[in-house]
């Protein structure tokens, strides 16, 4: 919690509403979740070989400029 609050981060724990009779999708958590499909699609980000942080950290920010070269490229 220290680092996002250093780094200005905002961080919101959003719940389910139990007397909500049928599903509804929660806005904050599909981003997430998209992100992590989009990431799954290279092999290396699979599971988790790299044992160091700053190589894995790399891998994914090829990953996503990958994914933001074939949106532009589209």
């Amino acid at each position: 919690m220290d680092k996002a609050a250093y780094l200005d981060f905002f961080i919101e724990i959003i719940k389910r509403i139990e007397t909500e009779p049928a599903f509804k999708v929660l806005p904050p958590h599909w981003v997430v979740e998209r992100t992590f499909g989009w990431m799954i699609r290279w092999r290396r980000l699979v599971r988790d070989y790299e044992t160091r942080i700053d190589v894995s950290k790399a891998m994914i920010h090829v990953a996503m400029g990958g994914l933001v070269l074939r949106r532009i490229t589209h």
